[in-house]
């Protein structure tokens, strides 16, 4: 007798989805900070995860740049930067 496999469906985690209140957003990145061992990308996925959280205009327009900038800024694949926001 065979047994037949069923798939099993997953949908993608977005933490972003999670971190409802400042709170939240805080202790996930102190969480970040702790794992990165001086990882740049990690910490600046964290701070994307973050304003994808808060909403990447919102980010945007605090810190006085357009959105495409800020979102480039806070890609994990993007080059540590040294210049302040």
């Amino acid at each position: 007798m065979s047994k037949t496999r069923t798939k099993t469906k997953t949908t993608r985690y977005d933490v972003a989805e999670h971190l409802r209140n400042p709170e939240e957003m805080a202790a996930y990145l102190e969480a970040c900070f702790e794992e990165a061992n001086g990882d740049a990308a990690f910490i600046a996925k964290a701070l994307g995860d973050i304003a994808r959280a808060k909403g990447m205009a919102q980010v945007a327009r605090d810190a006085g740049l357009s959105r495409e900038s800020s979102t480039k800024r806070f890609q994990a694949s993007a080059a540590p930067v040294s210049t302040p926001f």
